[in-house]
């Protein structure tokens, strides 16, 4: 039996709707790529630590133009905004997509090396105004989002910035993370994200993080669009 018996054998409208909504409308639409589709639901299953779907959207999205190492980059981001276990819990579906299409190490970020250019103005003004508010706190916090997150994870070459923020805002969407979309998501559109790109997101994110997750974020991303200059 193929998977669409297999789920027309329990859930006959279910199949339906994925036939008809998922693959026959939801991936055609022209608000976002095809690739930025497949990096939003890849960065979805992660978030919510839902692997078994998470081979055949890692084949598609190879086949939609993800690179393996931008594959790689995104679970390792996921690892920090979404939990270690969820990143590595991601790694047997990738290593059998990999092994299945002979993608090996040449093919796969390196561990370190150079970096893309900081905004030192900016990331100064970040880190001050959380030191300031968080600094006495939980300084360990303060530091590693420092030294770590936007010292070195948001400078790695091998996943564009705009890319690296859709996965974010994705993963937050995802999760129900609605305090820390409005900094990411203007990060985003800084980034490169458009506001119907923004908009669509949360249209498709509906269909793999459910639809509370999707209208909780709703009126943050309408505040962050509706106050950016035009």
């Amino acid at each position: 039996m193929s998977k669409s018996d297999d789920i027309r054998s329990v859930a006959p409208a279910l199949e339906r709707y994925a036939q008809n909504v998922i693959a026959g409308d939801l991936w055609k639409r022209p608000g976002l790529t095809p690739r930025d589709r497949s990096i939003a639901t890849i960065a979805a299953l992660i978030a919510r630590d839902q692997t078994v779907e998470l081979p055949h959207y890692l084949n598609l999205a190879l086949d939609n133009g993800v690179k393996p190492a931008e594959i790689s980059e995104i679970i390792t981001h996921l690892a920090f905004y979404t939990g270690w276990a969820n990143a590595m819990d991601a790694i047997p579906a990738a290593k059998g997509v990999f092994e299945s299409r002979h993608i090996d190490a040449d093919q796969l970020p390196s561990a370190s090396g150079p970096q893309l250019a900081l905004d030192e103005a900016a990331e100064t003004q970040r880190a001050t105004r959380v030191n300031a508010q968080f600094g006495h706190i939980t300084p360990s916090l303060v530091q590693y989002t420092t030294d770590v997150l936007f010292r070195d994870l948001w400078l790695r070459p091998q996943l564009a910035p705009r890319d690296r923020s859709l996965v974010t805002v994705s993963a937050l969407v995802s999760t129900g993370q609605v305090a820390q979309i409005t900094y990411h998501l203007n990060r985003a559109m800084d980034n490169g994200l458009t506001a119907v790109e923004a908009g669509e997101l949360l249209g498709h994110l509906a269909f793999y993080a459910g639809w509370p997750n999707a209208f909780s974020a709703a009126p943050i991303v309408k505040d962050v669009i509706e106050k950016r200059p035009h």
